[in-house]
């Protein structure tokens, strides 16, 4: 069953990596959703994977670009997560310029997003296990609004539609 709006988020254990070291991402640290989440206004954002064209090129950069806005409208964090490891989102985050304004967590085995019911297969292109594209609000870990998109498509999770949303 698919999350809805007025529901609690599942309480799921994310990956984050801030820090590099010569070569790559320091070892990630496990972030509960639930703890992370309480008593703050978050945009969460979900996408199939990291690295690739429409989350790079559209995704991630509208979130980037319009943090002050989102912030100026009583956001406290913007969240970024696929079905990847933490290394992996932490060094997307850096080619992205996102470390250190957008949280880049990642959902390595999909158990966040199984339990937001967002969960995706696409195991016949090779992708395996992913997570839908969307954006959600959620105020003190309770979701206030959440925008789906349909398969293949970009036109309701970007920031920009976040940006209306919250008035």
């Amino acid at each position: 069953m698919t999350i809805q709006i007025g529901d609690k988020l599942p309480d799921a254990t994310l990956t984050e990596s801030t820090e590099f070291g010569d070569a790559c991402p320091a070892s990630p640290k496990k972030v509960s959703v639930a703890e992370a989440s309480a008593k703050k206004k978050i945009v969460i954002f979900g996408l199939p994977g990291a690295f690739t064209p429409t989350c790079s090129a559209q995704h991630v950069p509208g979130y980037v670009k319009n943090l002050d806005a989102l912030k100026k409208k009583g956001v406290d964090e913007v969240w970024c997560v696929s079905v990847n490891d933490g290394y992996v989102m932490a060094a997307w985050g850096r080619d992205q310029k996102a470390i250190g304004h957008v949280r880049m967590l990642g959902d390595g085995s999909a158990e966040f997003a199984k339990k937001l019911g967002l969960e995706l297969d696409l195991t016949g292109g090779g992708m395996g296990l992913r997570m839908k594209r969307f954006s959600m609000l959620v105020d003190d870990g309770v979701v206030k609004q959440l925008n789906v998109e349909a398969p293949g498509k970009f036109e309701v999770s970007g920031a920009d539609r976040m940006l209306t949303q919250l008035g």
